[in-house]
């Protein structure tokens, strides 16, 4: 399946929020959306418009598609697959989301930015209870041990992402051995454990209505 490999900066000023995807740059206050807030790309994108209420619930659901870096018809499963489980749509969709193996990888402070954890996940420096794993979607479960491969605990960029560790954080259901390159899943996500501003309702909207 393709990937985007444009300037990833152009996706956070379209959607008008830092997406993070850049890694640790994203935490420095001088990425391209935060110098020019209300600037969106393109020649003739100048300021930003109003949107009716199709645009903003597309625009909210581009946001959360871009941010956990999946293409449309992917997107599109996970909700499907979420509408059909029992409980609140748009909080099984987050959740579903957020237990994807590369966002884990993320959020174990073992990847600087998702794209950067997909990319681990799949020329296989991971390994989920002891066995090697490249599969980027993978959905893990309570007590799962995500770990880096011995081979690869000397990569600089492994390394570096974990010294951002302090000012990214670990979230509450995750549990993070540092010294062993190591992570544990001590339960599953929670909408309330994803602290980005996002209104999964209006996913949930925007797909109803198409």
């Amino acid at each position: 399946m393709g990937r985007y490999t444009g300037p990833t900066d152009k996706l956070s000023r379209r959607e008008g929020v830092n997406l993070f995807l850049k890694g640790e740059r994203s935490y420095n206050g001088k990425t391209a959306i935060e110098r020019r807030p209300d600037q969106v790309p393109g020649e003739h994108g100048k300021f930003r418009s109003r949107f009716s209420e199709y645009g903003v619930r597309l625009r909210e659901k581009q946001k959360v598609k871009r941010m956990y870096g999946l293409r449309e018809k992917q997107f599109a499963k996970y909700f499907k697959k979420a509408s059909h489980i029992k409980g609140v749509t748009g909080s099984i969709l987050i959740s579903l989301l957020e237990s994807r193996l590369d966002n884990v990888v993320f959020r174990l402070c073992l990847g600087s930015s998702r794209n950067d954890a997909r990319q681990l996940v799949s020329h296989k420096h991971i390994m989920v209870n002891g066995q090697t794993l490249n599969i980027p979607s993978y959905q893990v479960k309570d007590g799962d041990k995500i770990q880096i491969r011995d081979k690869s605990k000397k990569l600089q960029r492994i390394n570096e992402a974990l010294q951002f560790r302090a000012r990214r954080g670990v979230p509450e259901w995750l549990e993070l051995d540092e010294e062993s390159y190591s992570g544990t899943v001590l339960r599953a996500p929670e909408r309330d454990d994803v602290t980005f501003p996002i209104d999964e309702q209006m996913v949930v909207e925007f797909y109803s209505r198409v």
